[in-house]
Parts: C-alpha cells; sequence; structure tokens
C-alpha cells in the first residue's frame, strides 16, 4: 500500500509518499504562500532534482490539487493514477482529550477536531482545511488522523492537572496536554530497537530540541511526563517562546507597557526565547557563529537554553527514580553536537557521559555516550512523516481485514 502523509500549516503544506510494504519514501514536497502571491510547489522525486513550480493557489483545495497533480506527473510521480493511493495520514496538532491514539477519520473526529480548535487556534484550523480537500478530491479513499497530543495522553492526572480551581479543568479543558508527540514515540521506539531492548523495560528521557522544543519522560512505553503544557509556550527555552516563567509576568508587563490583550501573548510566543534573550536570532546557528565572534547574550542565551534542558532532564530523572536511555532529536538536538555537550556537561554525577569524539556528528541515528556511562546517550533523527503513514497504514488495514 502507498500512503500519502498530509501536514497542513496556515499557508504551507508538507507532503510526502511512502511504499508501506518496505516503507521506502517515494517522494516528498512543500507547498508555500498559500492564498498569496508567488504561491510555489517544491516536488522531489526519490533519486531526481526537486522541481520547484509557481502555480496561483488560492486555498488549501487547490493545493492539495497541485500536490496531486505532482505524485501523478509522468516524469517526475510516483503514482500512474490515484487508485494507487491506499490511504491518507493527516498531521493534527491537537485532539485534546478526545483521541489517544491515532483515528480513522469520520464525521465524528471531525467534529471533536473542531472543538479543539479554541485550544490550538492557530493549528487546528489548517489541519482540518487538508482534510477537507482531502476528502473532497479523494472521497473514497480511507483518511487517518494522527495527533500530536495522543502520546501523552497516557499522563497521570497530577502530572497534567495545574493547582488552580478543578472547575477550569472540567469547564474549559485547561490542562498539560503536550505536544511533539509523534517525535517522541518514534525516536523512542527507534532507541529501543537500537539498543536491543523492549521498551517496555525501558525508562527513556526524549530531547525534541528545535525552535519549538520539548522534553518527554517515557517509562516501560508510556509518557508520564512532559515540558509543554496546555499550549506549546510551557516548558523549554525555545527559539521565539519564553518557556516557563512567573505567571504574574504577563499582567506586570502588560499594565508597565500599557499594551492592549493579547499582545503579551504575542511577545512570549514570537518574541522570546533566545531570540528575547539574545537580540541576535531564533536561529541557533546564527547563535554559534555569533558567540565565536564574541557575543555575549548569544552565549547566554545558549547557556540558558541549555540549563533549561538539564532541568528537565534532571527532574524526570527523579520522577522516573533513574533513566535508561536520553535521546536528542530534531534540529537543533541531532545537528549541534556543541548543544549536546553544553547539556550534557556536569551530569556525570546523574550517570550521563557523553564521548566527545561520538559526539561529532549531525543527523545520523548513533550511541554518544561513552562506554562506561550509566545511560545510554542517543542521537535518533526524528521521522514523524514516517509515524504518521505507519499509523495510517496499520489502521486501513486493520478495517481492510474486518
Amino acid at each position: 500500500m502507498k500512503v500519502l502523509v498530509i501536514n497542513c500549516g496556515s499557508s504551507s503544506l508538507k507532503y510526502q509518499v511512502l511504499d508501506m510494504t518496505n516503507e521506502q519514501l517515494l517522494a516528498k514536497g512543500l507547498v508555500e504562500r498559500i492564498g498569496m502571491d508567488g504561491s510555489v510547489i517544491n516536488h522531489t522525486k526519490m533519486g531526481m532534482d526537486k522541481i520547484s513550480t509557481e502555480v496561483p493557489m488560492a486555498n488549501h483545495k487547490d493545493a492539495i490539487a497541485q500536490v496531486l497533480n505532482a505524485i501523478v506527473d509522468e516524469n517526475h510521480g510516483v503514482v500512474k493514477s490515484m487508485e494507487e493511493i491506499g490511504a491518507v495520514g493527516h498531521r493534527v496538532v491537537h485532539a485534546g482529550e478526545k483521541y489517544a491514539e491515532s483515528v480513522l477519520i469520520d464525521s465524528n473526529v471531525i467534529k471533536a477536531l473542531e472543538d479543539c480548535i479554541e485550544l490550538a487556534p492557530l493549528h487546528n484550523p489548517p489541519n482540518l482545511l487538508g482534510i477537507a480537500a482531502c476528502r473532497e478530491l479523494m472521497p473514497t479513499t480511507p483518511m487517518v488522523g494522527v495527533f500530536d497530543t495522543a502520546f501523552h495522553q497516557t499522563m497521570p492526572a497530577h502530572n497534567y492537572l495545574y493547582a488552580i480551581p478543578y472547575e477550569y479543568y472540567t469547564k474549559y479543558g485547561i490542562r498539560k496536554y503536550g505536544f511533539h508527540g509523534t517525535s517522541h514515540k518514534y525516536v523512542s521506539e527507534r532507541a529501543a530497537a537500537k539498543l536491543n531492548v523492549s521498551i517496555n523495560d525501558l525508562k527513556i528521557i526524549t530531547c525534541h530540541l528545535g525552535n519549538g522544543a520539548s522534553v518527554s519522560a517515557i517509562k516501560y512505553g508510556k509518557v508520564i511526563d512532559t515540558s509543554m503544557g496546555f499550549t506549546p509556550l510551557q516548558g523549554l527555552v525555545m527559539g521565539t517562546r519564553s518557556g516557563d516563567i512567573d505567571p504574574a509576568i504577563v499582567t506586570f508587563i502588560r499594565e508597565k507597557e500599557n499594551l492592549p490583550h493579547g499582545v503579551v501573548n504575542d511577545i512570549l510566543n514570537k518574541k522570546s526565547g533566545v531570540l528575547g534573550i539574545s537580540g541576535v536570532s531564533s536561529d541557533f546557528r546564527d547563535l554559534e557563529d555569533a558567540v565565536a565572534e564574541g557575543d555575549e547574550r548569544a552565549a547566554l542565551a545558549l547557556r540558558v537554553f541549555a540549563q533549561k534542558v538539564r532541568f528537565y532532564i534532571g527532574a524526570y530523572i527523579a520522577e522516573m527514580n533513574g533513566v535508561d536511555a536520553l535521546i536528542f532529536t530534531a534540529g537543533v538536538g541531532e545537528n549541534s553536537a556543541e548543544m549536546r555537550a553544553h547539556i550534557c556537561n556536569e551530569m556525570g554525577n546523574l550517570g550521563i557521559k557523553l564521548d566527545l569524539l561520538k559526539n561529532k556528528v549531525r543527523g545520523q541515528e548513533r550511541v554518544i555516550s561513552t562506554d562506561d556511562s550509566k545511560v545510554k546517550i542517543l542521537l535518533v533523527p526524528t521521522n514523524e512523516e514516517l509515524m504518521i503513514a505507519r499509523d495510517t497504514y496499520k489502521i486501513v488495514n486493520e478495517r481492510l481485514r474486518k
């Protein structure tokens, strides 16, 4: 079976086509500037050069149509007709408490995701637009929803509840949800396979470190805690997000700066993090370049980021009463040997010993701890699209067998 994976943003769309008989990636692409001038589709058939085509795309239906045209194209496509696509897997950010696993999309699922729009106003609407467009253009093809929040639904109540009046949880669903779940699930399973140990026998801490970043504690295959919360703003310092702060800072800044409603939230999400501290950039590569040129604030921003990651690692070691494996993934986690070293330095007493020679690597799956490290440290490149395709393939196959 061939599976099409769709990941819709507000004005962009990423896609992949995978042959799930051998999990081979056949094609991938990115549609940009949907609904704007200069909209373009960048399509790559594996083994061939990328093809960029500028074409008007007024909405997500137009974008999906261009994707379908690309994958059946005589020269650069990977299927002869859309009948070869057995299913579509959709990345959806927020399912609230509705779903703890991926599901076949029907009208009830659509309604549940619409109900979650207020919890993810920037993400769920475009996700739903992508689903609607695919259902209209591919009405007989089964669709599966794979949710960022699902993997974290195993958290116990004492970890996901906030110490605010309980009625706010029952009335409005205010609780910790966690995000990046598909990535945390994928890399934890890959680490277990790499170590040749059942995930049900391991205590794992996964560090998804990119412009958005989160850490998860996975005990015997189930998430028991994660750093992101009700929204992706909680937890680590990130590219432009503040992470954990004293809640009183919100009203303090608003009153001191005489700001209208909502502006502080925008500041904390888009103007804070390492960008806010450094004043240079939210891109960690730019910060490392600035440090090399002697920029002290850029160096401070990186130290703050590393300290916060260490804080959560230490907390989760305490929470799980130990850890067997520590995993680094995503843009920074996979590619910055310097940041991995910053984080792991001075954690030897916790059994975490990084091999500096093995650590000199980018984007390759490998163990990077010393031979005598009690905790195995792994670099595992994430592959959320493959995880989505696997779930989609499994669910649709089970449906066909019934």
